[in-house]
């Protein structure tokens, strides 16, 4: 037996506002979404986050007193500084004796967040730690945009970490990827420090043949490139998963890739080699969560069908970065909800 760090919770957070995709564009046909939850103009990643972590605590009896620390991935948070985290220790009452920190990964951050819970927990420098994710990419994201703006809804998870007694780890077999030399290829050119606000102007680019237009202060993707990197890297990290793992697709109890959208799921179902596992893919009504799509769709298996008897649920995320990371996660010492006894 050994002490190994563990998922006990997961409670998610999305916002009020639903904007509809039009059913005459053909991207939102392709894609699977029909509808986004996004972020009111007064809503800020921090308030997401709040919101997700206080359901958290809510639906399980969890005391914000008992986290010491708070990790939070969120690439648009309130302010270039102060650190978001920061922000939420304090609205939600967590101790000051608390660690907290923002890191800005995208739609890998969920399982680089577990890695990182994972050697927090296991070197003793954490108990209860609370790994929050928050996405506010339509702020970021042209309303004139008909390619962009129909993948992305905004939303906040969380996800309760501790350790516990087991004869095996219960976060396992960690791979982590980068090609940095691809940063571009999904990237807000302006408003950090390569090109900060108050002397870079507003700058719209030309109408493209649909008439979708975009600044360089909103996101800017290149889509043949993003999915030639995703057919191309995930297959192997799940190869590369499954090896160090001492697995093979037949003893998965689940796979939950990061929600894209459903055209690249299905493709990437096929292509690595999973058509009879059971595969997640379902985001019609919340489009692409990023960092969130992997404990929004894992909270969604566990209130539908639940989670606690899947040990060995393969879990990969890949995109901005562009970066990529996959490991196995086991769920059975998932906690009871309150109203589950």
């Amino acid at each position: 037996m050994g002490t190994y760090a563990a998922i006990r919770a997961i409670a998610s957070y999305l916002p009020e506002k639903i904007e509809p995709n039009d059913p005459s564009n053909p991207i939102g046909k392709k894609i699977g979404i029909a509808e986004r939850h996004v972020a009111a103009e007064n809503e800020a990643a921090s308030d997401l986050a709040v919101r997700a972590a206080e359901n958290l605590f809510a639906a399980y009896g969890i005391a914000p007193a008992d986290i010491d620390f708070v990790l939070l991935c969120v690439q648009h948070p309130d302010h270039s500084m102060p650190s978001a985290a920061c922000i939420v220790q304090h609205r939600l009452g967590i101790p000051q004796s608390a660690g907290a920190l923002d890191y800005g990964l995208g739609c890998s951050g969920y399982v680089y967040g577990l890695g990182l819970a994972k050697g927090l927990i296991e070197t003793g420098l954490a108990k209860n730690l609370l790994l929050l994710t928050s996405s506010v990419y339509t702020k970021f994201v042209s309303p004139k945009d008909g390619l962009i703006r129909p993948l992305f809804g905004d939303g906040a998870t969380a996800t309760l970490l501790t350790p516990v007694e087991a004869d095996h780890p219960l976060l396992d077999a960690f791979v982590f990827g980068t090609d940095g030399g691809r940063a571009d290829k999904i990237v807000v050119p302006a408003g950090g420090s390569r090109q900060v606000p108050h002397t870079t102007p507003l700058v719209y680019d030309e109408p493209d043949a649909r008439g979708n237009t975009r600044t360089n202060y909103d996101m800017h993707m290149a889509g043949k490139d993003v999915t030639s990197f995703t057919m191309h890297t995930v297959p192997q990290l799940t190869k590369d998963v499954l090896a160090k793992a001492s697995l093979t697709a037949g003893g998965l109890d689940a796979v939950v890739f990061h929600q894209a959208n459903s055209y690249i799921l299905e493709k990437l179902r096929t292509r690595c080699g999973l058509d009879d596992v059971p595969f997640y893919n379902d985001i019609q009504h919340t489009g692409n969560l990023v960092s969130g799509s992997i404990p929004y769709a894992l909270e969604t298996i566990d209130s539908k069908d639940g989670l606690a008897g899947r040990h060995n649920v393969l879990l990969a995320g890949f995109g901005v970065g562009l970066s990529w990371g996959g490991c196995i996660a086991d769920f059975g010492a998932l906690l009871p909800r309150k109203s589950d006894g």
